[in-house]
């Protein structure tokens, strides 16, 4: 499987706590005229605030009435609990929703943890399903590979999104909040996606430059199609995320002669086989899948001429004899996996297994082969061999955290050419970021359309009722052309301003300034009634 990381901009999250945003709370307002006789105050509660506003006020026959309304103004002042209720609204509806990328990675957690959390690709539809139906939570994609598993989500509210999806991810995996929190790369928006690009690309994988993590990505899509909640914005962002993938493998040289996973795992193997060569090892591949086929052909290329291969079905094995007729593999079926581990000397596995297939029991009973530890190179995620059989004399375990010690030789090389990778990155973000900015306008378009249409037929109306009921058809037709041409024109040059070309970076930005203006000056709020609408819906299922 891909190994791919946290790029530049990813970070460590220590904590959930998320300051709200400076522009979800109005300051409190306080008022002071200073008469130097009797004063009294008064503290109420605006709709637009959550604190309450304090006035104090003088007044000099204040003292001959307060007691007669000290329990009419006492049951005037609104409880916290009902302040607190008023400005949900508000606190909920101030925030833009966001991107966010959310997960670990081989850069920032260990194996022992990356594969708690590991999720098989069968389940990616019904986790969609599970994150989406979270109360702030509106559109969801998963990536989990050897060496990651990222959560991607459209979140209504950016700081509730990442407490739900961090404690959906505790749920599921058994892992507490803070061991997550103390390896979790948390994203923002065009730091999610730039990331996601680098990803595609690359070169934020443990093999820089490696392919196969492209074809994951492609997966994602895959599984995705007909999901509810893999929409639009996330669906565009991993579908430009592919283009991106294949424009710097075309575009560049970062994959020339890149290895894979697979092939690092070759390579480990062959650095710790006391004979230094494939030809006369005893070798045990368990998986036929993708990782193991590369494996097998790597094999092959390394001087390998006969191995076994253990695997569910033959198909696979048979269809890679087809490719490689000078290697002769023998297939064998699970049920027989001990008895070919009895007479191997290294063995790779790389299986969807959730459980250990070799355990440090069944290693222990396995012959010895001399004085020689038998060697388990483990590429899974999970992983297939049980760490504890390290700790037996006769074999050794690594696993895909040790396989960069082999990728770190050539890996100086591909960074320089990495830098050709980020300009196409940088070109495509920019791309992307238009695109998703440009969404902000189309609500307001449709809204200020039906505002104006809603006033047309209004006054076409009272025009035809003053007109009587003796006026032909052609008069009414006429009208009607005459109330739509005047609205259609003066529509036009609004219109043109509250549209862009996605590639004009400066055009975008003049757009959004006149879609937000449009919105103050009609009064449409196009976005928070959207918002509060998205999050009344969410709560409402999730109390069904």
């Amino acid at each position: 499987m891909a190994a791919a990381g946290g790029s530049s901009a990813a970070t460590t999250l220590p904590s959930l706590r998320t300051p709200p945003p400076s522009s979800s709370r109005r300051s409190s307002q306080l008022r002071v005229f200073s008469e130097p006789s009797f004063t009294r105050a008064r503290v109420y509660a605006t709709s637009s605030s959550l604190n309450p506003r304090c006035e104090v006020v003088s007044d000099n026959s204040a003292a001959q009435n307060i007691n007669n309304k000290k329990i009419a103004f006492n049951a005037s002042i609104p409880s916290p609990l009902q302040l607190l209720k008023t400005s949900a609204p508000n606190r909920y509806t101030k925030e833009r929703s966001s991107i966010i990328c959310i997960g670990l990675n081989f850069h920032t957690a260990p194996v022992e943890v990356r594969e708690k959390l590991a999720i098989p690709e069968s389940q990616w539809p019904q986790v969609i399903t599970e994150l989406c139906a979270l109360n702030h939570i509106e559109e969801a994609a998963v990536l989990s590979t050897c060496n990651r598993m990222e959560i991607y989500v459209v979140a209504l509210s950016q700081h509730r999104g990442v407490k739900e999806v961090t404690e959906w991810m505790s749920k599921a995996s058994g892992v507490s909040i803070p061991d997550l929190c103390k390896n979790q790369v948390l994203l923002y928006n065009k730091d999610a996606t730039q990331h996601l690009f680098e990803v595609a690309a690359g070169l934020d994988s443990l093999v820089l430059g490696e392919g196969q993590i492209l074809s994951q990505v492609k997966q994602v899509v895959k599984t995705g199609q007909g999901v509810a909640g893999f929409d639009r914005k996330i669906s565009e962002m991993f579908k430009q995320a592919i283009s991106v993938g294949k424009r710097v493998r075309t575009e560049t040289s970062i994959s020339s002669g890149s290895v894979s996973v697979s092939s690092a795992a070759v390579e480990l193997g062959l650095m710790k086989l006391s004979e230094s060569s494939y030809s006369n090892a005893r070798v045990l591949v368990v998986g036929a899948g993708k990782m193991g086929k590369l494996a097998i052909k790597h094999l092959a290329a390394k001087g390998c001429k006969k191995l076994v291969v253990v695997n569910r079905t033959e198909e696979k094995v048979d269809s890679i004899r087809k490719e490689l007729k000078d290697v002769d593999i023998v297939f064998r079926p699970l049920s027989e996996m001990n008895t070919c581990a009895a007479a191997a000397d290294i063995i790779f596995t790389s299986t969807s297994s959730e459980s250990p297939l070799f355990t440090k029991k069944n290693v222990q009973m396995l012959p010895h082969i001399g004085a020689r530890r038998r060697l388990f190179i483990d590429i899974s995620i999970p992983r297939n061999v049980e760490p504890g059989v390290s700790d037996l004399e006769t074999a050794i375990v690594y696993n895909v955290d040790d396989i960069q010690e082999v990728v770190a030789a050539n890996k100086e090389d591909r960074l320089q050419k990495a830098a050709e990778a980020r300009a196409i990155i940088q070109e495509e973000l920019n791309k992307f970021e238009a695109w998703k900015d440009s969404l902000e306008t189309v609500p307001t378009i449709k809204k200020f359309r039906a505002y104006v249409e809603r006033i047309r037929a209004s006054e076409l109306e009272k025009c035809l009722s003053k007109m009587g009921n003796d006026i032909s058809k052609e008069h009414k037709e006429a009208v009607y052309a005459l109330s739509m041409g005047i609205v259609n024109k003066l529509l036009h040059g609004p219109m043109q301003h509250l549209r862009c070309d996605a590639n004009d970076n400066k055009s975008l930005n003049e757009v959004l300034e006149n879609t937000r203006a449009l919105n103050r000056m009609y009064d449409l709020e196009t976005e928070r009634s959207m918002m509060e609408e998205k999050i009344r819906v969410k709560m409402e299922q999730a109390k069904k």
